[in-house]
């Protein structure tokens, strides 16, 4: 397979100068922004200004030329400074971005590309619903088409950069007809300000406070049947592909915050001191600050395996899953081990390990749960055809 984990001198220098990024300007206002619930528009600009909402696509369309692995060392960094802006570049490279460059139009592309790739404008990407989630198959959202124009009703929820001043539409999964008794979903453009598209207001959530997540609605709202993404009916499988790089981004993400855990941990142990002697002393510290180190490493690995697999054009949904499932637990796992090294300390939101562990745990959520993304990796074990629907209807199923 040509598997070589050796970073090349501008992966390096991405991921070095995207360290420094975070160190300097990403730290020192991300309690800020999660205690206001503030939107980092100033921090988003300047990311922008990078090239890293544009990473990992080419100069043609806008972007910065770089590759997959580039914009998952990128994620990695920010995220290790603050999962909430992690999730906002995520959601605008992966989500917001992919559908459009992936499937659009030649018109699409140039319309939008430029802007998005550039991080002054986002785009969002709705596919869960109230009653459609891990059950993406199950979309209620109705297009139906009059003369030249698809007229949409219904909700999505849980979406992503849709409500930020610097929002500029959304990609959302319609169905649009039937097709052997199947719901036919298609992959639908709707931009912000179309008549009868609404924005709820943001959610309280326990974690991500600075990301920008809430419901939006479709009320008989009408746009030209140009908006549409790639061939009626080919929405469900763009999202599949759609989901596949996102699930190695969150796992990105993930080991960003799984690494700051350790970072603060490995910090705090060897100032705190009980009985006469620092933290980092005890074997019990010492034990889980290995293990930490260990499951990071792991995971790292992982996503860079499925990382590479996207850049050689390769199939990557088993490895996918794999590092989204692997990454994502370990997060959740070192963020309950910092949170314990640091004992009553990092129950208090004055250290950062707290929002660690109230940012971390939507990890093995979004993108396809944990359950999922081991449905997923069966399927591609006992050899089932199609979707995750296909395990559990059983085998020979399409």
């Amino acid at each position: 397979m040509g598997l070589c984990f050796d970073l090349t001198d501008e992966q390096e220098a991405i991921r070095q100068t995207c360290g420094e990024f975070a160190d300097q300007v990403v730290a020192p206002r991300a309690a800020e922004f999660d205690r206001n619930q503030e939107f980092p528009y100033s921090v988003v600009a300047q990311m922008g200004e990078l090239g890293l909402f544009g990473l990992p696509y080419p100069t043609a369309v806008g972007g910065a030329g770089a590759d997959f692995v580039s914009y998952l060392l990128a994620l990695e960094e920010i995220s290790r400074a603050d999962a909430a802006l992690g999730i906002t570049l995520e959601a605008g490279v992966s989500l917001g971005i992919a559908p459009i460059f992936h499937f659009g139009s030649e018109q699409q592309r140039e319309r939008y590309l430029p802007e998005l790739c550039s991080g002054r404008g986002l785009w969002a990407f709705g596919l869960t619903e109230p009653e459609a989630g891990s059950d993406a198959a199950g979309t209620a959202t109705k297009a139906v088409r009059e003369g030249g124009e698809y007229v949409i009703d219904g909700t999505k929820s849980f979406i992503t950069n849709a409500g930020t001043e610097i929002s500029r539409g959304v990609t959302i999964t319609a169905v649009t007809g039937n097709s052997g008794g199947r719901p036919q979903i298609s992959a639908i453009m709707v931009e912000k300000g179309t008549p009868g598209y609404r924005q709820a207001p943001p959610y309280r959530k326990l974690g991500w406070h600075a990301s920008d997540t809430r419901e939006l609605s479709f009320d008989s709202c009408r746009v030209p049947i140009a908006n549409l993404v790639g061939r009626e009916g080919g929405g469900f499988g763009q999202f599949l592909k759609v989901l596949e790089g996102g699930r190695i981004a969150i796992a990105a993400l993930s080991v960003g915050v799984a690494q700051a855990c350790l970072d603060a941990s490995l910090g705090y142990s060897q100032r705190r001191r009980q009985f006469g002697r620092t933290l980092s002393r005890f074997q019990a510290t010492q034990m889980k600050l290995a293990d930490m180190a260990t499951q990071i490493e792991l995971s790292r690995l992982m996503v860079w395996r499925a990382g590479l697999l996207v850049d050689q054009g390769q199939p990557a949904g088993r490895f996918a899953a794999m590092a989204k499932l692997q990454a994502s637990e370990t997060a959740t796992w070192c963020a309950n081990q910092a949170v314990q090294i640091h004992g009553g300390a990092g129950f208090m939101e004055d250290l950062p390990v707290a929002r660690y562990y109230r940012d971390v745990k939507i990890n093995e959520i979004g993108e396809g749960t944990s359950e999922i993304q081991r449905l997923v990796i069966a399927s591609h074990l006992l050899g089932f055809k199609g979707s995750v629907s296909s395990l559990l209807e059983g085998p020979g199923t399409a």
